[in-house]
């Protein structure tokens, strides 16, 4: 009985786990950071977390006071913009790194340019939302 009951409530959670994320999915902008920030209150009034709860309320509110679309889009593509800058920075460092011949630094700032795209993908990712 024991193991049914467990298995029941994780239906449950997948259940309605997966219905809040299709309702953020359908929400974009604005909306989509308040409902988000809304599910992290519901969490922390879960678990008894006052702290988070104050600090997320906190938030929130901020969110809703100051937060636009358009603002939010501006600020995504100022991150994009930053973080295509740090891709080009990490491309001239590497081009250094291979006329210096250094095996080790060539590998170093391969790794860092990488990680430099792997930002900026994640920010495009964010613009897109």
């Amino acid at each position: 009985m024991n193991k049914m009951t467990m298995l029941c409530a994780l239906s449950l959670m997948a259940a309605s786990f997966s219905t809040s994320t299709l309702a953020a999915d359908s929400l974009s902008g604005c909306a989509a950071k308040k409902q988000n920030v809304q599910q992290q209150i519901n969490e922390a009034k879960k678990y008894g977390n006052t702290h988070r709860v104050a600090g997320l309320e906190k938030a929130y509110s901020e969110i809703a006071d100051n937060c636009t679309d358009a603002s939010l889009e501006k600020a995504r593509e100022e991150k994009v913009s930053e973080k295509e800058q740090k891709v080009a920075e990490r491309e001239q460092e590497l081009r250094e790194a291979k006329a210096s011949g250094r095996s080790d630094k060539i590998a170093k700032k391969e790794k860092k340019l990488e990680e430099a795209r792997d930002e900026l993908k994640e920010a495009r990712a964010e613009l897109n939302k």
